[in-house]
């Protein structure tokens, strides 16, 4: 064997595990191959990678090639495909980030969306005496009903009724003085 055998009779002794066949394929074809993939993929950090990968994966596809066109012809075939492949998983993985950054930003808009509604309705029940306040405290945030509320705050149930009843009052009046927030934290 020498390097000036044609490609084909060398991929074919590549093919048969020739390593220095396969050699003298890699020294002829290399730069092309990577000029190829460059061109399509306009990175040369990617060409790089997918020229490696490429070279990496012709000796096993070397023994399916079936030597009914030129190597040539066979090789810059699977260089465009690996390519074009190359650029699809770019994409896919440029979506997928552009989704995931879309659904965090939402995300974090959410929620300073409910903490500003939290800091509103914190402030507002601030604005209340301190009967219609512990009447929240404990029916709105430890979600008691009016009877254990009742029973806590040692007053008659009705009175926990009324008091919730205020302080939806007041608090819709202060949600419509202030407009925007308010308004949401109520909704």
């Amino acid at each position: 064997m020498s390097k000036n055998d044609d490609d084909e009779s060398l991929a074919s002794k590549a093919a048969s595990g020739d390593a220095a066949a396969f050699k003298i394929l890699l020294g002829r074809h290399y730069d092309r191959v990577f000029r190829i993939v460059y061109s399509v993929v306009h990175n040369q950090s990617e060409a790089e990678d997918v020229t490696q990968e490429i070279w990496a994966a012709l000796p096993k596809k070397l023994k399916k090639w079936r030597g009914d066109a030129k190597l040539t012809s066979w090789l810059y075939r699977i260089t465009l495909n690996a390519a074009k492949d190359s650029l699809r998983r770019s994409a896919s993985r440029a979506r997928t980030v552009e989704t995931y950054v879309e659904v965090e930003a939402m995300a974090r808009a959410e929620s300073l969306e409910r903490q500003n509604r939290l800091t509103w309705l914190h402030a507002a029940l601030e604005t209340l005496s301190d009967d219609l306040r512990e009447t929240a405290a404990l029916t709105l945030g430890e979600e008691m009903n009016f009877a254990q509320a009742a029973d806590c705050l040692g007053v008659a149930e009705g009175t926990v009724a009324w008091r919730m009843s205020e302080i939806r009052k007041r608090l819709k009046t202060l949600a419509s003085k202030d407009g925007g927030i308010g308004k949401e934290a109520l909704a």
